[in-house]
């Protein structure tokens, strides 16, 4: 949604974004003609799926369960001696919304949790978590689990010094985003063995390249950006949606769900409004 999308809809007022991020969307472009962006951050179910999917592709790794069905299905017997997740630790990149839950998971599984933030600023959690520096963090973790938001500052984050940094045989999990990890050199760590795995739902460039080595590599797990893709989440974006929708025209929608409410300032004609 850009410039020549908005021009396109000169009645546009609301967009009602599901999710909690507008990355496909001109912010500036929007606010300029008063275009009020709404998010769906009061989703729940996201904060269950995607650590779901987290796990799925620890336990998928670490019990090599794709390659053994793949034998299997061939008429095979394989051999093999998988790990276990307890008593391993996991390194959190992140501990927000979704950290959170990721590592209240891990203590279930009998994992050590520690965790890394880009701010300074922790808030009150009840469920405590060793903090340390982001290469000393890199240094101890059996599994690094990603789950920053993408911005000037993260991407790129786990470039090949930093992943050299990581404990040989560690296994890197990203649901986040793609470009926070430097995928040539990812692929690297892999096909050296310095990394055992990772299990990765997102990437640089999505669709995947059918020439990407990812695809090839037999220590790697790949989901098609699957990580809210539920039927359960996707109802509840809509009914949030629907609610929204029904607030703007009741001139109630709360600016706290708003991406840009300096777009209220610019004169036009609207159906509905914030809550004041």
């Amino acid at each position: 949604m850009d410039s020549r999308f908005f021009d396109a809809c000169p009645d546009l007022e609301l967009v009602l974004q599901t999710g909690g991020h507008a990355y496909h969307l001109d912010r500036a472009a929007a606010t300029k003609r008063g275009i009020v962006i709404a998010l769906g951050r009061r989703a729940t179910k996201s904060r269950v799926v995607v650590p779901e999917l987290v796990f799925g592709l620890m336990l998928g790794l670490i019990r090599q369960i794709y390659p053994l069905t793949t034998e299997m299905m061939k008429g095979g017997w394989p051999e093999s001696i998988g790990g276990s997740l307890a008593g391993r630790t996991l390194g959190i990149l992140g501990y927000g919304r979704l950290g959170r839950p990721v590592a209240r998971l891990a203590a279930a599984f009998g994992m050590k949790v520690m965790a890394w933030d880009r701010g300074s600023s922790h808030s009150v959690d009840e469920f405590v978590v060793k903090r340390l520096p982001l290469d000393e963090l890199l240094a101890q973790a059996d599994v690094i689990s990603i789950h920053l938001r993408l911005s000037e500052e993260s991407r790129g984050l786990l470039n090949r010094q930093r992943l050299s940094k990581m404990k040989p045989g560690a296994i890197l999990i990203n649901t986040s985003r793609g470009a926070i990890v430097d995928e040539p050199a990812l692929v690297e760590a892999l096909q050296e063995n310095r990394l055992a795995g990772a299990g990765l739902d997102v990437f640089a460039v999505e669709p995947l390249p059918e020439s990407s080595p990812l695809r090839t590599l037999p220590n790697v797990l790949l989901t098609p950006h699957i990580g809210w893709k539920v039927k359960d989440l996707l109802h509840e974006f809509l009914e949030i949606a629907a609610d929204q929708l029904e607030e703007w025209l009741n001139r109630k929608l709360s600016r706290d769900e708003v991406l840009n409410p300096e777009a209220m300032a610019i004169s036009r004609d609207r159906r509905g409004g914030l809550d004041p």
